[in-house]
């Protein structure tokens, strides 16, 4: 779950990490009434989007006065930003934020995520501040420093100088330095966080080490013991078929391609998007519909597939094991009774009461095509399309 840059900061200066005073508002009133009690000689008005690349695609402005403030603010409110991340349909501005602005002197990168391949937390840190860091890994890749942390309740003064060794700090920005990275560490273990990322993180001209971005992603699967975090999770920012798809438990991603897919397991899941591409067309999604699905689930998530108007086939690969055949053959008729399926449909079951399944698919009525194995229905649902 992602949460906006005012909330991350919060949540950084909550656990002793160094932030612009700022405010944050959902009307321009509300913000240029809040931002007077700021105290700075100029202001930074920031789009809050759950997306990177604002500053470029015009959604940070540095103002001068509260009059500039509160035009600015008009103007950004409810516009559209269209940034690497958004894609091609941008993304409505819907909150605001303005903070006191900082004087620069250095900018560094760092942030601290999940390692699965080691199961440790991986530090990266870099002295390319406010900068694409892939950009950096491409062109100077030098420039870039992972620091991989066992997991343990406090980390190491050492370990704490390996990730800020590329900063080049004198010895007092040096001591705010290591105090921010055991902040960032104990933040990230005690709230399930997957992700912190400071770019840029800066020494100030007053050799103050400050966050002056913050994003920050949580661990969806643990939020039921954070719920002051779950609270902070903006529908607004979210694609509406993934929030109605997790309402009724169903593991499901939204993509750009034209072929719909239902999967039972995650694993059998990428493969099947794997071989549509291999025959040259894109997924319309990642959807596990899960091991214990039932009927009632699987007609939910046959909707939520349907619902996308780039779809123009439906792929179904179902292999039985406790996700039973005849259980998803019975979603998929229920489902076809209450909304018209009008694009090709083609089915592959196997394993537990697969020849129930079958049965009732070849008795429902419904348009559609058997598949044996998964190549033949990568092959037929690509052919179906076109």
């Amino acid at each position: 779950m992602n949460i906006h840059e005012h909330q991350a900061k919060q949540i950084l200066k909550k656990h002793g990490a160094v932030v612009p005073e700022g405010v944050f508002a959902l009307t321009v009133d509300e913000l240029v009434q809040k931002a007077k009690s700021l105290k700075t000689k100029k202001y930074v008005l920031k789009a809050q989007i759950h997306a990177g690349g604002r500053g470029k695609a015009g959604g940070v402005k540095i103002l001068n006065t509260i009059e500039e403030l509160k035009e600015a603010a008009k103007d950004l409110l409810g516009k559209k930003l269209i940034t690497h991340q958004t894609g091609p349909e941008g993304r409505e501005v819907k909150r605001l934020y303005v903070e006191e602005s900082s004087n620069i002197d250095k900018e560094f990168y760092l942030s601290c995520l999940i390692d699965r391949s080691s199961s440790k937390i991986a530090f990266i840190s870099s002295d390319q501040g406010g900068m694409d860091i892939e950009e950096v890994a491409k062109n100077n890749p030098e420039k870039i420093v992972t620091t991989k942390i066992e997991i343990k309740n406090e980390i190491l003064d050492q370990e704490c100088e390996d990730i800020i060794k590329i900063f080049n700090l004198n010895e007092d920005a040096k001591s705010q330095a290591m105090s921010l990275i055991k902040s960032i560490y104990n933040m990230f273990i005690s709230t399930d966080a997957n992700m912190v990322e400071v770019n840029p993180l800066i020494l100030t001209k007053e050799e103050k080490i400050v966050c002056l971005d913050a994003k920050v992603n949580f661990d969806s699967n643990a939020l039921f013991r954070h719920p002051e975090i779950l609270e902070l999770r903006d529908l607004n920012e979210e694609e509406p078929t993934e929030i109605q798809a997790s309402k009724h438990d169903l593991a499901y991603i939204k993509l750009d391609g034209s072929i719909g897919c239902m999967v039972n397991g995650a694993g059998l899941a990428m493969a099947t998007m794997d071989i549509i591409k291999l025959y040259g067309k894109e997924p319309a999604n990642f959807l596990d519909v899960g091991g214990g699905a039932s009927k009632e689930k699987v007609s939910e998530a046959l909707k939520i597939i349907l619902s996308d108007k780039n779809v123009k086939g439906i792929l179904i690969n179902i292999f039985g094991g406790i996700m039973r055949c005849d259980v998803l053959a019975q979603g998929v008729v229920e489902a076809a009774k209450e909304i018209n399926i009008d694009v090709p449909l083609v089915v592959r079951l196997a394993g537990t009461n697969f020849k129930e399944g079958k049965e009732i698919l070849d008795n429902s009525g419904l348009k559609l095509i058997s598949a044996e194995n998964l190549d033949d229905a990568a092959k037929k649902i690509v052919d179906a399309i076109k």
